[in-house]
This record gives structure tokens, sequence and C-alpha cells, in this order.
């Protein structure tokens, strides 16, 4: 505790501690929420500057960018269907729907709410089994554990957002398979990287880093919704939806309360695991509230709990993200990689003996990302005030802008155009699916874990020797394996008899 007191006094003891903090509070929670961009943009904009800060100043203004970010993309992921992060794209299924019910205020009350709750605790725990935890995950969790725990993390995340489970089943194929384009992680043999397309030649430097995830998520998300907001008002079907400023009831969170710690102990679960982080957390966190709500049919239609569980872990994710950083030196995520070169910057290296030989650094890292967290809930609830009259601008001049915003994202993520003519075709594509039944976020999940679950399958094979059943004779991962395993059978089984029971009512 004495420590924890020591750290804040260091924060907040002079105005310009106190400035870079809320200037990184701010910051990261207005960069999270642009579509297009994200705290990586802020952080990289701001990394060469950290050479002139102090190393107390400069890790604290990471670690509360860190925090806000992942907070500030559920804003517009509710407002307009855009998630600011990959970490936010579970909150647009039922936090989109909420606004379109007109609950956009009680939709980012429930988010700012959670988002403060498992960020909070997720600190608390990094003060208090940093040396512990990250030990035990990387000792236990190697490339063989990495890849069951990620086909498990797909298994029990094939139907978020479909409207069956083999549409659900098909979209995450569709994920790998696009993640497959590109260089083998292991080989280094490029893959679909070059060729013709409708008479349109294209080059292996284009695609020899493979199709990026955020040109996709803005197409799915992004230019999905205006295609299809602009279809509706040609046909006169568009209803504009009601800026109502309503926070949750304290009842409701109540009643809530096993989903919150459960998607507590997902995101600390996934956070801790190097290069897993928030976004296996959400859709985690978001697929078990789903299978054990008992309201599981309302989930994609505007349901409080499908925003609750996904932003209670993957906030509750930054914290654990830090753990293997701190104690062993091994960055969970791309922020996570700029604060331990932060930490290189000036003089130090992340690892066992950064709590000898840099103590009162640590403890000014664990105070930040509390005080981030707290000043979350102040801040994000007087924003939820002043946000939600965004809706009150008409279409016609948002969609202009939305767009603008997506382009420049996409685009200056590479510096390639192709990433512009992937996020536009990646749009049209996705309104498909939605009228249809396909889920554009199952594509999301398997683009994103398929290129880590590939790679993590790689050199658990060289690892092995090349013997597949070698697999199972490593207890975690032959557990998640068989587990994966079980839940196919069980959701075949679920999904037969549900259709059975179908038949029998339609007769």
């Amino acid at each position: 505790m004495d420590l924890f007191i020591q750290g804040t006094m260091t924060l907040f003891g002079s105005g310009t501690s106190i400035s870079i903090f809320f200037l990184g509070l701010l910051g990261g929670m207005l960069f999270g929420a642009i579509p297009g961009v994200n705290m990586l943009t802020l952080g990289a904009v701001l990394l060469p500057f950290t050479v002139t800060m102090s190393a107390e100043n400069a890790v604290m203004l990471f670690s509360v960018i860190y925090c806000a970010g992942v907070f500030g993309g559920a804003i517009t992921a509710i407002l307009f269907n855009i998630p600011g992060a990959p970490e936010n794209a579970p909150t647009c299924l039922d936090g989109y729907p909420m606004t379109q019910n007109g609950q956009a205020g009680k939709a980012i009350g429930a988010a700012v709410s959670c988002s403060a709750l498992g960020g909070t605790v997720s600190a608390v725990v990094m003060m208090m089994a940093t040396g512990v935890v990250a030990t035990f995950a990387v000792r236990a969790f190697g490339p063989p554990e990495i890849f069951a725990l990620i086909v498990f993390g797909l298994t029990v995340s094939a139907s978020i957002g479909a409207k069956s489970l083999w549409k659900g089943w098909l979209s995450i194929f569709a994920g790998l398979m696009i993640a497959t384009i590109g260089t083998d992680p292991i080989g280094g043999i490029p893959r679909f990287s070059n060729g013709s397309v409708f008479g349109f030649d294209y080059q292996s430097y284009y695609m020899s880093a493979g199709i990026h995830f955020i040109p996709m998520i803005l197409g799915f998300f992004a230019v999905s919704e205006v295609m299809g907001q602009a279809i509706a008002i040609s046909k006169g079907k568009r209803k504009r939806p009601k800026a109502s400023i309503e926070f949750p009831a304290l009842a409701e969170f109540i009643a809530m309360r096993w989903t919150i710690v459960r998607s507590v102990f997902i995101g600390l679960f996934a956070g801790v695991l190097p290069g897993i982080g928030a976004t296996l957390a959400a859709f985690l966190g978001y697929s078990q509230a789903r299978q054990w709500s008992k309201n599981k049919d309302k989930f994609g239609s505007g349901e409080l709990e499908g925003v609750v569980a996904p932003e209670t872990a993957n906030n509750a994710a930054t914290g654990a993200a830090m753990i293997p950083l701190l104690a062993l030196g091994l960055p969970g995520g791309a922020l996570t990689a700029m604060i331990m070169g932060i930490f290189q910057i000036h003089g130090m290296e992340p690892g066992p003996l950064i709590f000898i030989t840099s103590g009162d650094l640590v403890w000014v890292t664990f105070a930040a990302m509390f005080w981030a967290n707290i000043l979350i809930l102040f801040l994000g609830w007087f924003q939820t005030k002043t946000v939600v009259h965004i809706l009150r601008v008409p279409f016609r001049w948002l969609a202009p802008g939305i767009l603008v915003l997506a382009i420049i994202g996409s685009y200056a993520l590479r510096n390639l155009f192709v990433d512009v003519w992937i996020m536009f075709l990646a749009g049209a594509v996705g309104y498909m699916m939605r009228s249809t039944g396909y889920s554009a976020a199952g594509v999301v999940l398997g683009l994103i874990l398929g290129g880590i679950g590939e790679s993590a399958f790689g050199k658990s094979m060289q690892l092995l020797d090349y013997q597949i059943l070698d697999l199972f004779g490593r207890p975690i991962t032959a557990v998640l394996l068989i587990l994966s395993a079980v839940m196919v059978v069980f959701s075949i089984v679920t999904e037969w008899r549900d259709g059975q029971g179908k038949r029998i009512q339609m007769d």
C-alpha cells in the first residue's frame, strides 16, 4: 500500500505530470473513438517525443493511453456500428441495435461503467499478482497451448452475429481463409500474393504482408452501415434514432453480476497471454454471456448484457497484458511493445529485476492505470451526456464524414491504396452478409486469430517434431482441444434439436 501511495504521489506530484496524465486520458479516449485511427496511431506519433520526457512521465503517458483507448472504441461501436478497435467489434452486435431503439445513452453508460470496473479490477490484480501470474502463464502456455486456446476461442465464438450455427462457422472459415493471404509465417513462402482478378493485375508486394484487419473492419462495419442506411433512406424505411440519455439502473447491474464477474476473469486470463489480448477476451466474453444468458435469443437485437460482457472483458485484459511485460519482458500486444521500447529508451529492461532496479517506476505504472480507469468512469459518464447528441446530425452529413475517416484510416495504415479497395469490397460483402444472416464479426475474428493460430501451430509442430498427436500429451492443450470438440458436438446437437422443434411447431 505504501508503494502504491508513493507511486500516486509521483504521478500527481507536479503540474507537468498531471497535464500529461489528463492529455493521455483524453487523447486515448478520442483516438479510440475515431473510426480508422486508434490508440496505436496516437502512440506511434508520441513515441519519439518520450525521449525528452522523464521515464516516469513517458511510461505513465502510454499506460494511460492504453486504458483509455480500449474504452474509447466502444462509443462509435454503439453510436454508428463502427468499432474503434478490433476489441470493440462484439460491442456493435447489441450496442448499435440499442441506439436504433433509442437507448444510446443507456448502452454507453453501461460501457463506461463496466469498462471502468474491468480495468480497475485488472489494475488491482496486476499490482498483487504480477510475478506469480506471469511466471505461471509463460511457463504453462507455449505455442501448443496458444494454438489450442485459439481453437477453443473460435469454437465458442462461432455463432456470434449469425442466424445459424452453419452460417457462423462459414463466416469463421472465410476469415481463416483470408488470413492465409500473404506470407507463410513459418516458411516465408508467398501465398495468393500475386496474379489477376477481373483483369486487374496486382503485384506481390501489395499482398505480401497479407490482408490487414483494419480495412476489413472498416468495410464490414462502417461502409456496410453507410450502404444499408442509404438504401433504407432511398426506400423511405429509415427511422432516425432518438438521442436519449438513460443510464442503467443499479438493479440491472446486479442482475448481470455473474456476467460481469465471468467477463472479468475471461479478460484477465486472455490478457496475460502474450499475443492474445483484449480482442479474444471481448469475443469470448460476448459468446459466454450469450451461452449462459436466459435471454440468448435477444442477443443481437439490443440486449444490454451484450454490451456489458465484451466491454468488461476487453478492459480487464489491459492490466493483465502488462503482467508479462513487467515481470518477464514479454509484450502482450502492439502498445505494450511500445511501452517496452520506452523502458529501453531510458536504459531499463523489463523483467524480474525491474522490481529491484526500478521499483518506483513500476508502481507509477500501476498507479497510472488504476487512476485512469477510475477517471474513465467519471469522464465517460460526463461524455455520455454530450456524445449522444451526435445522433441529431442528419445522416446525409454524417455519412460523408464517416466514409472520409474510413478511407483515411485504411490508407494511412500501410500507405497502400489497395487497402482502400479492400475496405470498399468488404463493405459490399458485409452488407450482403448482414442481409443473408452471415456474421461479419465471425470473419473478423477468423482473420485476426487465424494468423496468430497458424504461427502457433507451425511453432508447435517444430517443437513436437511434426507429431500432431503429441499435442494431446500436453495437459492444457489436450483439455482445450477436447473442450473444443465437445463444444462443436454440443452446438451441432443443439442446432439440430432447435430445427426439429421448429418443424414440429410448423406441423
